[in-house]
């Protein structure tokens, strides 16, 4: 279903702002608007759109509580952020996700399953945009929710699960390491049309940082603040690199020198190819793999750590044992005399000593000559 271009209303998460903004529970604005809560659910999921009288009446109530907002709010706005913001695109892509998209009565898996359904298919054509590479963005956003499977609790719990996965797929699309891997070494035939291949070269000669932002704000339709939150910047700084890669495309086409035109050409040129992805129940038993994979090898580890460590210290030294220095040779001893026959004056004096006795005064005072 696609949104009339007749009194154009803001994007889902922004009616939704408003709504909080002003306190205001879905009940009491289906009240106001005499609809149904489920309704305005829908609405502000993105799920359906207003139309005939409910439609005017919807757009009059968040036009009176913007200004109501703006009235109490005395907060100003940069003028570079103004004049963003005032040319900020419907998030044609994809209308964005919240938690009160699922119903909270689900298991996991089906939680994860409807959340899959409800993002992939603009969640991959958003990825294309980034990498120019069909099969690397469809594998990027089954890698994001992979690992939104394995941290399901945490993603579930988040106030926006689609803004999780999506940041994952432009983490995982965006990664310097796929140039290293010989499938990605080569690029993809570029589109047919001259005006897409002028548009997809534009994009990719972009810096990682500068082409996500384009795609945030001009192609998902963030605001100026979710975007930056999302690339993990500051708004002025994601304002700057919003101007420099507008300034980039429309130096290479001219035509979408105006906002509405670019986000309508990215719109067409991500919906050009023909891209799709693997159903939730393989990527969730993938990610299953994965963890019990990961899980087992920290266990190994983990054994084998404990291992040597204990014959570590089995076979360790328990005091201190000094090293035996090398042998070497001992100088300036004289050799050591060989026995021999005795002369004739040591014979006698050998039998002089023998007929002596070991007593006497013989022993202590010597005899004169």
């Amino acid at each position: 279903m696609t949104q009339s271009p007749e009194s154009p209303l803001p994007p889902p998460k922004e009616r939704r702002r408003l709504r909080e903004s002003r306190s205001l529970t879905q009940a009491q604005l289906a009240e106001r608007l005499g609809v149904s809560p489920k309704t305005v659910r829908g609405w502000e999921s993105g799920r359906t759109f207003p139309s005939g009288p409910n439609r005017e009446a919807y757009t009059r109530l968040l036009i009176s509580l913007a200004k109501g907002m703006n009235g109490t709010n005395g907060t100003s706005t940069a003028p570079e952020e103004t004049a963003l913001e005032s040319t900020a695109p419907q998030p044609l892509l994809a209308p964005p996700c919240d938690e009160e998209a699922v119903p909270s009565s689900l298991t996991p898996a089906q939680a994860f399953d409807a959340l899959y359904a409800f993002c992939v298919p603009a969640l991959v054509r958003q990825t294309y945009l980034l990498t120019g590479r069909r099969e690397l963005a469809r594998e990027s956003v089954e890698r994001a929710f992979q690992l939104a499977w394995q941290h399901w609790p945490e993603v579930a719990l988040d106030r926006d699960p689609a803004g999780w996965v999506r940041s994952a797929a432009y983490d995982c699309a965006l990664s310097p390491w796929h140039r290293f891997r010989p499938r990605y070494r080569h690029p993809e035939p570029p589109p047919t049309d001259a005006a897409d291949r002028a548009l997809l070269h534009a994009l990719l000669g972009l810096p990682p940082s500068y082409r996500r932002t384009l795609v945030l704000y001009d192609g998902v339709g963030l605001g100026l603040p979710e975007t930056a939150a999302e690339t993990e910047a500051s708004t002025p700084a994601a304002a700057s690199r919003l101007t420099h890669a507008r300034a980039v495309v429309a130096a290479s086409l001219p035509e979408l020198s105006d906002p509405a035109a670019l986000h309508r050409r990215l719109v067409e040129l991500a919906s050009m190819k023909r891209l799709r992805a693997a159903r939730p129940e393989p990527v969730r038993t993938k990610g299953e793999r994965r963890i019990r994979f990961w899980t087992q090898a920290a266990i190994a580890f983990t054994v084998a750590i404990i291992g040597v460590t204990t014959l570590t210290l089995r076979t360790a030294p328990t005091r201190y044992e000094a090293p035996i220095g090398p042998a070497q040779a001992i100088l300036g001893v004289p050799p050591e005399a060989a026995l021999g026959p005795l002369s004739s004056a040591e014979q006698k004096l050998h039998a002089k000593l023998s007929k002596e006795t070991a007593n006497g005064p013989e022993r202590v005072q010597p005899l004169s000559r």
